[in-house]
């Protein structure tokens, strides 16, 4: 019975991002397969997004296989978190990545965007307003 419990854990796939994490920890490099079951992308989404997204290119092998590295896994999740939760499009996903920068968005983790407008026009207002004190 315990045999059967083991083998059924194995097959089952990883249900928290916790779980799926774990599977990413130690290793140098992942392959496309990997990838998918970590970050739940099919491995044809994944494909399609480096088309999409030039800087997102992973290293191949000698035998032409996919191998991604830790942060691009991180890059990956980010992606799924714009399209997916955030609702972007890939055009607004990917300018929302070119404004932030790959580097800042991947430290910082959180892309949200600004739903309070009244401070984002103060914030511009007195950015001109110092400006024009300047000129």
């Amino acid at each position: 019975m315990a045999n059967e419990t083991a083998s059924q854990s194995r097959s089952r796939p990883a249900n928290t991002v916790a779980e799926r994490e774990g599977d990413a920890q130690g290793k140098r490099y992942y392959r496309i397969g990997e990838v998918s079951r970590i970050t739940d992308v099919k491995p044809y989404v994944l494909r399609y997004w480096e088309s999409e997204f030039r800087w997102m290119a992973p290293q191949k092998s000698r035998s032409k296989q996919r191998l991604y590295r830790q942060r691009d896994i991180e890059m990956i999740l980010l992606i799924k978190k714009l399209l997916y939760e955030q609702r972007f499009t890939i055009a607004g996903a990917r300018k929302k990545l070119r404004e932030f920068g790959a580097g800042r968005a991947l430290e910082s983790g959180n892309l949200a965007i600004e739903t309070d407008h009244r401070s984002r026009y103060r914030k511009i207002r007195s950015e001109l307003e110092t400006i024009r004190a300047m000129l």
